[in-house]
């Protein structure tokens, strides 16, 4: 790794990394098919045991000797069971509900794995590592990317030693990345990815990688034009054939159905197609992360056995519209000759002399 901490970033062939898809999306397939494209695949390990990760790890390899990455989540402090009580009983009334309980995502097993078996990035999620945390990935010779989603959370991450920072914009499928989810917030407008890019290129002296509502090359190419090094894209590949989207996702995805942020289904602010089951509970969920989570597990797997996608959690980006089901290493490719030519466009136009 060097002093910079990019050298994945510039060894990688196409500025393209795969967004790390917790709960079914992400594959070893998926994940090594990017990779092998000339990207960055990243394995998702939240809501896995440190046993599961390391066979999907162990699988990935098989498939690849592209470099690859692996996403953790960052735990936070547990909830108090009197401020989520009430949500529980309105879900309750009509729906069979599972036991709430907190839990680290396994945290100290999967990063003893992660310095045992390194891989070449590991970034994390909902929040930062220590700096001791970084150094031991760093001394095993993987690099730290911390996913923020502002200048306050950057310049955080940046301290601790992370190597890049991928900026998460308000427009991004799945959990918002906010260090810390706070219902204040709810008033306050999420930066926008330009706006996100904009501030981070100014304030930090980190490389950056773009996330949220990418969804076509001359997506890419605009982040890029913004001062990212890269694009991460997650729900453009969520109907890929190497995905394990289920089919109630995968079929809700191709529609042109709004998206909303919602704590509904997790406790946490996440951004997902708007239904019914969100229509009915956001404006009662609390902040309770992972506590409503396994508290509403049993109702979404009921919900996509039936087929129904009224009530199940349906991740998605802004730009969903946009997707397609082709092969992962082939929409890689795509991506990036459209990327080569919106910025080949966007140079070709006449910029007047000031």
């Amino acid at each position: 790794m060097s002093d910079t901490g990019t050298v994945v970033i510039d060894e990688m062939r196409v500025p393209i990394v795969l967004a790390p898809m917790a709960g079914g999306p992400s594959t070893p397939e998926l994940t090594a098919a990017v990779s092998a494209a000339g990207g960055l695949g990243l394995l998702a390990a939240g809501y896995l045991s440190a046993d599961d990760t390391a066979a999907r790890l162990a699988a990935t390899r098989e498939l690849t000797t592209a470099p690859f990455g692996v996403n953790l989540f960052t735990p936070g402090p547990p909830t108090p069971p009197t401020a989520f009580a009430g949500y529980l009983a309105e879900l309750g009334a009509t729906h069979e509900l599972g036991t709430p309980k907190y839990d680290t995502d396994d945290w100290d097993a999967k990063l003893e794995l992660l310095v045992a078996a390194p891989v070449a990035v590991v970034t994390f999620t909902f929040g930062c590592p220590t700096a001791a945390e970084i150094a031991r990935l760093h001394a095993a010779g993987s690099e730290a990317w911390v996913t923020v989603t502002s200048a306050a959370e950057a310049r955080i991450a940046a301290e601790a030693g992370a190597d890049v920072l991928i900026a998460q914009g308000a427009e991004a499928g799945g959990h918002r990345a906010t260090f810390v989810d706070r219902v204040a917030d709810d008033n306050v407008d999420p930066l926008g990815l330009l706006a996100l890019l904009q501030i981070l290129t100014t304030s930090v002296e980190v490389p950056i990688v773009a996330a949220g509502g990418i969804g076509t090359g001359a997506g890419i190419a605009a982040t890029l034009a913004a001062g990212a090094a890269a694009a991460q894209l997650g729900t453009a590949f969520l109907r890929c054939p190497e995905a394990g989207t289920n089919p109630v996702h995968r079929a809700a995805v191709d529609s042109t159905t709004a998206t909303m942020l919602t704590r509904a289904f997790t406790g946490r602010r996440a951004r997902g197609l708007r239904n019914r089951f969100l229509d009915e509970h956001t404006a009662t969920a609390p902040v309770a992360y992972p506590e409503i989570h396994f508290a509403t597990a049993p109702l979404r797997a009921a919900a996509r056995a039936a087929g129904n996608p009224e009530e199940v959690n349906l991740w998605a980006g802004q730009t969903h519209a946009l997707t397609s089901e082709l092969p992962a290493r082939e929409l890689v490719h795509t991506l990036a000759s459209d990327t080569k030519t919106a910025l080949k466009r966007a140079l070709s136009r006449r910029i007047l002399d000031c």
